[in-house]
Formats: structure tokens, C-alpha cells, sequence
């Protein structure tokens, strides 16, 4: 979805690192990641400088990513860090885009109303953060507190970055959002055009850094990632367990599957194309012509074949909401945030078997004028969206359908069931806390309002659904980002994620486990 989480996307530290500390052996808890550990020693960091530039070898050899030139490396404290960090975090600008996006996220259900995203997220990168590659410098900034022969897996992680950033320029290519609300209907589609193209980024860019974070910790098992596939389901799999990460296991779903995209759905899109075409293809010609949508990252098949990606349009819904409503929001649905929806909402069952039916959805959040004071505009209440999603069957639209009315009763209070101003059965109408809700089919489609009073949602509905092509699905030259993945894109530039269980297949000698 759109403002919400690529809007978190300017980066702060503009090339995502992947963080990692090693997990314990077998029988032993792992150390607690806030436990203080003694700074290495100079002979430690003397060798694990050194090994900056042997670990740049692989990367390149392991990548066909050419180096350019050498990076420069610097050793940083914990303290250092966590300035660092939180500094960042309060001056960049998709933070901000960030704050402004979460009230929409609650009104779809995909945050808790008193949830507070800001102190969880700086928890959550404080507690994270091991090593991160900076491409304003050009700097790998190494961790004073993390002994060598730990840090080194991370390294090659750190190292696939910088040379992606001697290949494409970071900085440029990972951040090509638009940065203004939308005001008109050129503005409105354009956003659904070109916004999720930096989340795509990320995973291409954190995909490739983990199948050579892989491949390095996989060198005495002789194996690669391209030459062992079954091992992209199993990382996956690792990848979802949150032990060792405190903050992280008690995330909401949105943050837990969001955060974790860039990095396992990133991974296992790389390691497709690894499979099938080898590492030129994988690293250089996808950096070249990256995917654009996260449709085409957890369809890797659909990027190859260059399939068309579903793409829906807005009609000018200005004249009916610029004298009441003050455009807040827009962007796309897309098919990682139904995975998240119905999930929460329906079950992994319900979502595993639904997300792969998705055929496009958009979304536009608005706030009324009449909130004025920041309390009236940081509630829900101030909001009112419409979201208009294509399913690949009219069965499919119906059980989302389903899915998604089951969850008014518990995201508003003083729920009724208007069933006497239902125009027939392809409507439900609900009166809530925070005004009406219409849930609507037609065919493949399914409409929702939530907060437009109910003759506003019939029209915006009529407009919207009219306008939709009917023919073969158009492909957008640049896709727009998803509600759920700025956040995403922008805790990625931080250099974060850690992935405990990631650890545990890489770290401490065990790559056997992955025979």
C-alpha cells in the first residue's frame, strides 16, 4: 500500500545491510542482543579489516559483479550505532511519511488502534542493527562489538552492496517514489503507477546480498544456492521464526512479514533466476532492468516471462470529496498486502490459498476538514478510504469478500447491519462508530467504503468500477509501492534484520544442517 510504507522509502542509510549475530551452539541460549559485549581487540579488528578485501573477492567472484574499487571501512560501537540510528531516524523524511501512513494502515485493520508504531520501531532497529554499508560514503561500517570470525558472514552481505553500488549508483536507483500527496487525478494515478518500484528494489537488492550470504557460509559444504534450490523453502521457513529477536516476536503480523519481505521473498526471487539463468542474469541484468512490483517478486516466473502486472486506475473522485475531504492517501493494494490481510484477518490458511488470486487493487484514503485539532486528525475516525480489488474468479472476489466483512465487528464499535438499505444481495451495509461502511461486488470486483456516508460510497463506487479496463491487464512502466512495504524499504535502509534462525543455518559452523 502506498503511503505507508514505501513512503517510510527515502533512505537513511540508503543501502539495506543485512544484520546478524551469531546464535548459540546446540544446547546453549543464545546471549541476549542487548547483553554488553567487550569491544574486540586491535589485533581482532586488524584481521577483520583485512578480511574486508578477501571477503570483496568472493562477493565478485560469487556475483560476476565487477569491483570497481576499493571500500572504505570503518569500526563503530554499539553507543556509536544507536546515535547513529536514532538520529536518522528522527530527521529523515520517510519517517515522516511513515507517521503520516500508520492511521491508514489501523483503519484497514492491518495495525491495532492503539498501537504505537514510532518507540516500537526504534526498538526495534536498536535492537537489530549488526553492520551496515553506507553508499553516501561508500563506507562499510564495521561492529566493534561482534568478534570476526562472526561479523564476516555479514560482511559478504554488507560487501554485495557495495558493489551494487558500484554497478547502479544506490542512492539513485533504490529510491524513484514520488515524494507529494496527490491532489488531482493525474497526480492520484501516476502514484499508482511508479510508487512500489523502490520496495521491488529492495528485495532485488537484499535478494542478492543473501544468496552471497549464503553461498559464503556455504563454502566448506562445497554447495551453492543455485545448485541446492530446495534450500529457498527451508530459509524461508527459518526466516519466519522470530526466537532471538525479543522486539521482533512480539510485532504485529504487518511489521513481522513486511520487515522479513526484502530478505526471504527477495532471496528466493534471486535464487529463481540463479536456477534457471545463472548469476549474470541474476545480479547485473537484474540490477539493469528490476522488477517493479512485489507481484513480480513472489512471481519471479511472471518477471522472466515479462507478464503483465495488474494494474487499476482512478477516476477524478476530486469534485465529489474536495469540499469535505482533504486527499490524504493513495496507492495500491497489491498481493503481498492480501497475503497480510487475510491472514489477519481469515488465517494462513484462508491467505495461502487467496493472495495468488489477486488480479490488482487500489486504494485512497481522505480526511475530513472538519478535523482540526491533531487529536481529531491522529483518529481513525478522521479518515474515510475506498478500496476497489480485481480477483482472477468471481469465486475468489466472493471469499474475499467474506474474509474482509467478518473483520468490521472487531475493527469498529456500535456495528448494525443496514440490511433494509441494501440495494440487493451483492451489498452489506454496516452503520459504525465512525460512520458507514459499504462492502460491494460486481463480478471479479469487490468495493469497500469505510467513513463515506453511504449515497458518497455508491458513487464512488459507480465511478471507480466504470472505469476499469476490461480487456487483457495493462503493464505500468513503473509499479506503485504497497501500503505494507515502505516500512519495509525504509527499516531496510537503516541496515537491519537479523533473522535469528537465518543464524543458526549460517553461523557457528553448521552448514551441514542444510545437506
Amino acid at each position: 500500500m502506498a503511503g505507508w510504507l514505501a513512503a517510510i522509502a527515502t533512505c537513511m542509510v540508503p543501502c539495506a545491510a543485512f544484520a546478524g549475530q551469531t546464535a548459540a551452539p546446540a544446547g546453549q541460549q543464545p546471549e541476549s542482543s542487548t547483553t554488553a559485549q567487550a569491544p574486540m581487540t586491535k589485533a581482532q579488528a586488524k584481521e577483520l579489516f583485512r578480511s574486508v578485501d578477501e571477503i570483496m573477492s568472493f562477493v565478485s567472484s560469487d556475483s560476476k559483479l565487477p569491483i570497481e574499487h576499493r571500500v572504505k571501512r570503518k569500526l563503530i560501537s554499539r553507543d556509536q550505532v544507536n546515535r547513529y540510528l536514532t538520529k536518522k531516524f528522527n530527521e529523515d523524511e520517510g519517517t515522516k511519511r511513515m507517521e503520516r501512513s500508520e492511521i491508514v494502515l489501523k483503519k484497514f485493520g492491518l495495525l491495532d488502534r492503539d498501537f504505537h508504531l514510532r518507540p516500537f520501531l526504534l526498538s526495534l532497529l536498536t535492537e537489530q542493527i549488526a553492520g551496515f554499508y553506507d553508499n553516501k560514503t561508500k563506507t562499510v561500517n564495521l561492529l566493534d562489538w561482534i568478534p570476526p570470525d562472526q561479523q564476516k558472514p555479514v560482511l559478504a552481505h554488507e560487501l554485495t552492496h557495495a558493489l551494487q553500488d558500484q554497478k547502479v549508483g544506490l542512492t539513485k536507483w533504490s529510491d524513484v517514489t514520488l515524494e507529494n500527496t496527490a491532489n488531482n487525478v493525474q497526480q492520484d494515478n501516476q502514484h499508482i503507477q511508479m510508487d512500489e518500484a523502490d520496495t521491488a528494489r529492495d528485495a532485488v537488492a537484499e535478494g542478492q546480498a543473501m544468496a552471497v550470504f549464503v553461498d559464503y557460509t556455504l563454502r566448506p559444504t562445497g554447495k551453492t544456492l543455485a545448485d541446492a534450490p530446495e534450500l529457498g523453502d527451508r530459509l524461508q521457513d527459518m526466516a519466519a521464526d522470530s526466537n532471538g529477536s525479543p522486539v521482533m516476536a512480539r510485532a504485529p503480523l504487518l511489521l513481522q512479514q513486511s520487515l522479513l519481505f526484502p530478505y526471504t521473498d527477495g532471496l528466493s526471487f534471486e535464487q529463481a533466476i540463479l536456477v534457471k539463468k545463472g548469476a549474470q542474469a541474476a545480479f547485473a541484468d537484474v540490477l539493469e532492468n528490476p522488477p517493479s512490483s512485489s507481484f513480480e517478486i513472489m512471481n519471479p516466473q511472471a518477471y522472466m516471462s515479462h507478464a503483465p502486472v495488474p494494474v487499476l486506475r482512478l477516476p477524478d473522485i476530486h469534485p465529489l470529496l474536495d469540499a469535505e475531504y482533504t486527499p490524504y492517501d493513495v496507492g495500491v493494494m497489491g498481493e503481498l498486502d492480501v497475503r497480510m490481510l487475510t491472514e489477519l484477518f481469515g488465517g494462513r490458511k484462508v491467505a495461502t490459498a487467496l493472495a495468488p488470486q489477486w488480479a490488482g487493487g487500489v486504494y485512497y484514503a481522505a480526511q475530513r476538514k472538519s478535523a482540526v485539532t491533531e487529536a481529531e486528525k491522529d483518529s481513525t475516525a478522521s479518515i474515510a478510504l475506498l478500496y476497489y480489488s480485481r480477483w482472477k474468479n468471481a469465486d475468489a472476489a466472493r471469499s474475499f469478500l467474506c474474509v474482509y466483512a467478518s473483520e468490521i465487528p472487531r475493527k469498529y464499535s456500535g456495528v448494525v447491519r443496514r440490511t433494509q438499505d441494501e440495494a440487493d444481495g451483492n451489498e452489506q451495509i454496516y452503520s459504525t462508530n465512525e460512520g458507514d461502511v459499504l462492502l460491494s461486488i460486481s463480478g471479479d470486483g469487490v468495493f469497500i467504503s469505510e467513513g463515506f456516508e453511504l449515497p458518497l460510497a455508491r458513487k464512488l463506487r459507480d465511478q471507480i468500477v466504470g472505469i476499469q479496463p476490461t480487456g487483457p491487464l495493462q503493464t505500468a512502466q513503473v509499479q506503485p509501492h504497497e501500503l505494507s512495504l515502505g516500512l519495509a524499504h525504509t527499516l531496510s535502509s537503516f541496515g537491519i534484520i537479523r533473522a535469528a534462525a537465518l543464524q543458526r543455518y549460517t553461523f557457528e559452523g553448521y552448514p551441514s544442517t542444510a545437506r
